[in-house]
């Protein structure tokens, strides 16, 4: 007589983004484990986890963001505690995977962090890693391991679509989807085929790291309504010239919409500064709390879609279809 013994699991956080990780075990219907954080007096973390994982799926959930390195050392650190706890599975979730603009080496003598994060992780024990809108899709084959990269553009599109007046009353027509760079035209494109709308390119040249200078339009924004749509904003630079630019050639109106919302340096002060009506991003990273205060930022949550990644994950589901 055989007995299978239940596919048992627990649901962990780290310190860098609490509100979404309670926001995805509420979605789940689940409690958040208990785990205990502390930083000794010269800033080496300590981490002790007070459930018992012993043959247990963990997913555990951390974004590495601001401050980026003590919140990538704090995950490795758990992984290695679950691993030495003998987890059967560990599945990370990182909702903003940071180093991944280092994905390649730009110029001789220069790392690839992007690469050396993977290891990092692989290494100390995740079995399969789950994030959102990679900054470079090649990073998954940096993962010898499963790696899903979720879309968060459904979650932006139907913000758009609920609060942007001309899609409200003709879909599409009045609107332009702007990518600030030729690297992010597939994203863009495909955001202007589910709203049935145009498609333009800025023409970006940039001298420096965070440095860039908007150079040209590809495309009609004429009396349209434009929409930045970017993986993420860091010092808004790029964002603010290509809002500059669209608006130079005719638009009547700029939103701006990114995954995620570092928010670093003069980003803040110089979208409050700007031309652009509203910007959108979602909880991968906390919002700042000046950005909380500036009536042009909205925020839109991605648990929903992390919460139903987990599940589906456990109960040996497909994935695929959250890609859509």
């Amino acid at each position: 007589m055989s007995m299978q013994r239940l596919r048992e699991w627990v649901l962990l956080s780290g310190s860098s983004n609490p509100d979404l990780s309670n926001l995805i075990s509420e979605r789940l219907g689940r409690p958040l484990g208990k785990v205990e954080i502390r930083r000794f007096s010269d800033g080496e973390i300590f981490v002790e986890i007070k459930e018992n994982v012993r043959g247990r799926a963990v997913y555990l959930i951390q974004s590495t963001c601001a401050p980026v390195n003590d919140s990538l050392m704090e995950v490795l650190v758990m992984l290695d505690a679950l691993k030495r706890a003998s987890a059967k599975e560990i599945n990370v979730i990182i909702p903003y995977y940071g180093y991944s603009r280092q994905d390649r080496k730009v110029s001789p003598r220069t790392p690839i962090s992007a690469k050396l994060t993977a290891d990092l992780f692989t290494v100390a024990g995740a079995t399969r890693v789950i994030s959102v809108d990679l900054h470079a899709g090649q990073i998954q084959g940096f993962f010898n391991i499963p790696f899903d990269n979720l879309y968060a553009m459904p979650v932006i599109q139907k913000y758009l679509q609920d609060n942007i007046p001309e899609i409200k009353a003709t879909g599409g027509k009045e609107i332009v989807i702007v990518s600030p760079d030729a690297g992010g035209v597939e994203r863009a494109r495909a955001l202007a085929k589910r709203l049935d709308a145009g498609v333009a390119i800025i023409d970006k040249r940039r001298t420096g790291p965070n440095v860039a200078k908007a150079m040209n339009v590809v495309g009609d924004v004429k009396d349209k309504v434009a929409i930045i749509l970017d993986d993420m904003i860091d010092t808004a630079g790029t964002l603010t010239e290509a809002a500059n630019a669209v608006l130079s050639h005719g638009a009547r109106e700029v939103y701006a919409a990114a995954s995620h919302g570092v928010l670093s340096g003069p980003a803040i002060e110089r979208i409050r500064n700007s031309r652009i009506k509203k910007v959108i991003v979602t909880d991968t990273i906390p919002l700042k709390e000046e950005a909380r205060d500036c009536e042009k930022f909205a925020r839109v949550s991605v648990a929903h879609l992390l919460a139903e990644a987990i599940y589906r994950i456990h109960n040996y589901d497909s994935v695929s279809s959250l890609f859509t």
